[in-house]
């Protein structure tokens, strides 16, 4: 689904899981920013619509795909569409992700099926995302890739064993990359802390994010605007920044 057609001077950035949360408000501080965008969704076709409305509302190009990032061969045409239809990418953020609330002391209701799918999207799938996008990224006077990840990759603690390991292990990949691309392709993450999202209040509503950030030394939960700002930032404005992590947690990983 597409709006009017692109300026071939306005940059492009494809933010995948864009239909809610952070990636939603990535997309549009990138519209503001005056990018054109490439909304991506898996399942969220009536949040992915909302967050298209909001990109035009700000001036954007839009294209919307549905694209499950876990399955090679759909990113490899999603990011074919992307360059019939705008015939460049400037940034990427890899942002999409999924999990299942486990207790870590209760191995045995991790299943190898959780296993399987937390390591196929958020691992294999920024992988398959960045190879295929990289020879567009890499055109003209080079592109960013921001991956978000999270403190959980840091620290061991998080929804389950299973999503910290594939956090921990983009960590690694992000610089991988940053080596493997340099110097066409700037490469970084993002590690949040909490995130005050549908993600927590309806995955596990036992949390308490309140709780849970009072001890930290900036005692709230981030806004998915925070860490959007953030992704901004590495993906835009700090050019000499390639393969870092940078945490924003509020202090929690101090």
């Amino acid at each position: 689904m597409t709006s009017t057609p692109s300026a071939t001077d306005r940059p492009v950035a494809l933010v995948t899981g864009s239909g809610t949360g952070v990636g939603r408000a990535c997309i549009w501080q990138l519209a503001e920013r005056g990018f054109d965008v490439v909304v991506n969704y898996s399942r969220s076709e009536a949040e992915a619509m909302e967050t298209v409305a909001g990109a035009e509302q700000r001036g954007a190009t839009v294209l919307c795909i549905q694209c499950d990032v876990s399955d090679d061969a759909s990113v490899v045409e999603m990011i074919g569409q992307i360059q019939s239809r705008f015939g460049r990418l400037d940034v990427l953020v890899n942002n999409a992700a999924t999990t299942s609330f486990i207790p870590a002391k209760q191995l045995d209701d991790l299943t190898e099926a959780m296993w399987d799918r937390m390591l196929a999207v958020n691992l294999k799938g920024p992988f398959f995302v960045t190879r295929a996008a990289s020879v567009l990224l890499a055109q003209g006077d080079g592109g960013s890739i921001v991956n978000v990840s999270s403190v959980a990759g840091l620290t061991g603690s998080g929804s389950s064993i299973a999503y910290c390991a594939t956090k921990g292990a983009l960590n690694t990949m992000t610089k991988s990359f940053a080596k493997s691309l340099a110097p066409a392709i700037r490469v970084n993450a993002i590690l949040p802390g909490p995130i005050d999202s549908r993600w927590i209040r309806e995955g596990d509503p036992s949390w308490d994010i309140d709780a849970m950030v009072a001890g930290y030394p900036i005692p709230k939960a981030s806004s998915p605007d925070d860490i959007a700002t953030a992704v901004l930032a590495l993906a835009i404005d700090t050019k000499m920044a390639t393969g870092q992590l940078l945490c924003v947690d509020g202090g929690l990983t101090l």
